[in-house]
């Protein structure tokens, strides 16, 4: 069960500051779970750029959405642009081979979950860690990620069928 989180006023300093220091390690965990290398660092941005737009929002109650919709959208855009560089280098890399690291990794239970969800695209990545991570709701999904109710729950029922299949192998 969800608790309601309470509306932090942010249009002055001292409550983006009490935002901040309620959330950031929740928005670092948050990106880090949807695969940013550097999630402290898309965390971060996130709540400057809610900083450069707190005067404009509307609703208070808005700053939290915006700001996991931040994280999940510059975590998004950073995966695009790694994998472009990652396309670019694997021309001039002949073979790869996992590390030790990696493959000592695959024994432990969790890390299989881990691993197997950062298989999944991006979308039912999304889906899951706001679900099961951060544990919101489907209303709260739906404002975060700018869906409709009924594509959370079926995205997301679809994205556990699909991790179910990636376990089993």
């Amino acid at each position: 069960m969800t608790l309601a989180t309470p509306v932090i006023r942010i249009s002055d300093v001292g409550g983006y500051e009490a935002l901040f220091h309620a959330h950031f390690d929740g928005m670092v965990r948050f990106a880090s779970l949807l695969g940013a290398d550097d999630a402290a660092d898309v965390a971060q941005e996130a709540f400057v750029r809610l900083h450069r737009r707190r005067h404009t929002l509307r609703d208070e109650a808005a700053a939290l959405p915006y700001l996991r919709r931040t994280v999940a959208n510059l975590t998004r855009s950073r995966q695009r642009h790694l994998g472009v560089v990652q396309r670019v280098l694997s021309r001039s890399t002949v073979e790869h081979h996992p590390s030790a690291e990696d493959s000592a990794v695959g024994a432990d239970e969790r890390n299989r979950v881990l691993l197997a969800i950062m298989r999944l695209p991006a979308r039912q990545r999304e889906l899951l860690v706001l679900r099961y991570w951060l544990d919101l709701t489907g209303p709260e999904i739906a404002a975060t990620l700018g869906l409709p109710l009924g594509t959370v729950k079926s995205g997301t029922s679809r994205a556990l069928d699909a991790l179910a299949r990636l376990m089993e192998t």
